[in-house]
């Protein structure tokens, strides 16, 4: 995992072929009229989707990691709550991974907890178990998947 403010984002782009990509595309959106929503930006390799939903807390937050996509969490305003575990520590599965939805639920909890602000991201790779949307009131979320 990684998290840092956007202002930092160069520093990542080697990381990945499409990370630059995903970076401007963050750097260019008009954060005040983000519309909710999904869109693609090179297909299903980069595609970013936007929401707006009530937080939640952390004994009924999803508990999650993905196989085939990078996530590029970006706070585009106010603050989030996000957990994290490293996914070699979650014992726990929900269920069996689900290729469709690239996704597998834990029942474990995060070992470590940390407060998102306005221009911070953070990159989640499969091996990062996050839990997103912590937090009360409407948290807004922006999440560029990135295919690997």
């Amino acid at each position: 995992m990684i998290l840092d403010n956007i202002v930092n984002s160069d520093k990542y782009i080697g990381l990945h072929p499409r990370f630059a990509k995903a970076f401007e595309y963050i750097k260019n959106l008009d954060l005040a009229t983000l519309d909710v929503g999904k869109t693609e930006i090179d297909g299903r390799d980069l595609h970013v989707a936007v929401s707006a939903k009530e937080g939640t807390t952390a004994d009924v937050a999803k508990f999650e990691c993905h196989n085939n996509y990078i996530d590029i969490q970006f706070c585009p305003s106010g603050t989030e709550k996000i957990g994290w575990k490293p996914r070699h520590k979650c014992v726990e599965p929900v269920d069996a991974y689900n290729p469709e939805k690239d996704v597998t639920f834990f029942k474990d909890q995060p070992d470590t907890y940390f407060d998102f602000h306005a221009g911070d991201f953070a990159i989640f790779f499969p091996e990062d178990v996050h839990a997103p949307m912590l937090g009360e009131g409407i948290i807004r979320k922006l999440v560029v998947k990135v295919k690997i």
